[in-house]
């Protein structure tokens, strides 16, 4: 009350969202996350992780095509859009791990920070970074260049690119 007497104004925010910044990691923390194997993120880099990927474009896109009354185009925006989102759950929102022996050194981190000790371009994080494209390469394909199914298939694809570069 005393600065509205004085007659002067009150300072308002800029802005109405608000950046989070993550504090930087401690030495402690960068000592922690290389004295164990990351068991979240290394099963990235096992026998058949790749394969899996490929298999469950095929799945969602079989589920989407018995359902009936689901046009081709439909069905593959919907295959789309599912393994984009279930991908940006998986790699972007979810932070942490879900073990507790590792002391907390990666609980300020998502998987993809994690994979390969957060290592830009290895074989890994390539193939992950191509597997949306050609994914929305054959979704816009098959929906025969549509604007609307291209529209939502590429807000889906950038959704899911944009967090997958380095300067993100």
């Amino acid at each position: 009350m005393a600065d509205r007497d004085n007659g002067a104004r009150r300072r308002r925010s800029s802005s109405i969202l608000q950046v989070y910044h993550e504090p930087p990691e401690t030495l402690e923390q960068i000592s922690d996350q290389a004295a164990l194997p990351n068991l979240n993120a290394n099963w990235t880099n096992a026998k058949g992780a790749w394969t899996i990927h490929i298999v469950l474009i095929a799945c969602l896109k079989i589920f989407y095509d018995v359902i009936p009354g689901v046009s081709q185009e439909t069905s593959w925006t919907l295959t789309n859009m599912t393994y984009m989102f279930g991908s940006y759950l998986m790699f972007h929102y979810v932070r942490g791990v879900p073990f507790e022996f590792n002391s907390g050194a990666f609980d300020n981190l998502n998987m993809w920070e994690q994979i390969d000790n957060g290592a830009q371009y290895t074989p890994t994080k390539k193939f992950l970074l191509s597997v949306p494209i050609v994914l929305f390469l054959l979704s816009t394909h098959y929906t025969h260049y549509d604007l609307a199914y291209f529209i939502i298939n590429f807000l889906a694809v950038l959704g899911v690119i944009i967090p997958k570069l380095p300067f993100v």
